[in-house]
């Protein structure tokens, strides 16, 4: 049975707006709840970029949905001996309904530091280690840890939750679906691509959860929808590798021109047409995804909702 959760946007709302959605996604009859882990907002627009184990912490006592980081880069701003204590934490807090997503980030968030943003493969390679050094920690024994990338000397996790912290990871390439077919416990990849999920699959992944997720601008007007899409998450369709070396909001605010409203509109489900939604979504079970997420473009949220909770996930759920 296909799983519908809700993509909570950090780059595009703040703390209380958060917690707010992820309530009104519980009450809507959501299943689980993402949320993206980012230093930047995409662009000035979106406006917002809490840190977000605060936030998570504050999910685990407010709701009773799982939870999963989409994703969350262990490699370059944020050691990952750092980031298993975050990681173990907020799955005690949570009762064992925490995830980790992680992926090899953007240049975007993780340049902050001074340091060099690595070409494709060595990020992937610093991946695979990060997670060696999750799993390690995420057992509660002391760990020594000298690779490539890491050292870790003397660490333990005193606060481990019963069960290790699943481990899943996003890849939107063939190498990186074969890196996460190898090391995850669940795939992560934003569009319902048939050829990845049997390439996971196939390559280790077996039947381990495969989620995806997409956007939506839910409105009575389409055409105004489509322009909030274009406006608020015009980095979603810029070309090639852009959204992963480009360094700041402004420099994605300068490439911005490259996406019209009419791509938003064709990449976006826009608009109130529940028909619209349905097929967007219902795309990525057709594709042998086991979870979809979806997150709301905008400020209408209570309407966005309102509109799944009558519209939408029931006749999602009608397929299952």
């Amino acid at each position: 049975m296909t799983e519908y959760g809700y993509f909570l946007a950090t780059e595009e709302f703040g703390p209380a707006d958060l917690l707010d959605q992820a309530r009104m996604a519980e009450q809507a009859g959501f299943d689980a709840l993402w949320i993206s882990d980012h230093y930047h907002p995409w662009n000035r627009a979106q406006g917002q970029s809490p840190f977000v184990w605060s936030v998570l912490g504050a999910l685990a006592e407010a709701v009773s949905l799982p939870l999963e980081t989409a994703v969350t880069c262990p490699t370059v701003r944020t050691h990952p001996a750092v980031v298993a204590q975050a990681a173990a934490t907020t799955a005690v807090m949570a009762g064992g309904r925490f995830r980790l997503g992680v992926g090899t980030g953007e240049a975007l968030n993780e340049h902050i530091l001074g340091g060099p943003w690595p070409p494709a493969h060595v990020r992937l390679a610093m991946l695979e280690e990060a997670v060696q050094v999750l799993r390690a920690l995420f057992t509660g024994e002391e760990v020594n840890h000298a690779g490539a990338h890491y050292t870790v000397e003397n660490a333990r996790l005193y606060t481990v939750p019963d069960e290790p912290v699943p481990i899943d990871v996003s890849g939107f390439g063939p190498k990186a679906t074969a890196l996460a077919a190898r090391v995850g416990d669940g795939y992560i990849t934003m569009s319902p691509d048939e050829t990845l999920v049997t390439k996971y699959r196939k390559g280790g992944g077996g039947a381990k959860p495969v989620s995806g997720g997409l956007k939506v601008a839910y409105g009575p007007d389409r055409d105004r929808a489509a322009r909030q899409a274009r406006k608020l998450w015009a980095s979603e369709l810029l070309p090639g590798e852009m959204a992963q070396i480009l360094p700041t909001p402004s420099h994605f605010e300068q490439a911005s021109p490259l996406v019209t409203d009419e791509m938003a509109a064709d990449t976006f489900p826009c608009g109130d047409d529940p028909h619209a939604h349905v097929a967007a979504l219902r795309a990525f079970p057709e594709a042998g995804f086991d979870r979809v997420y979806v997150g709301q473009i905008g400020p209408d949220q209570r309407g966005f909702f309102d509109f799944y909770r009558t519209k939408v996930l029931p006749r999602l759920r009608e397929d299952t």
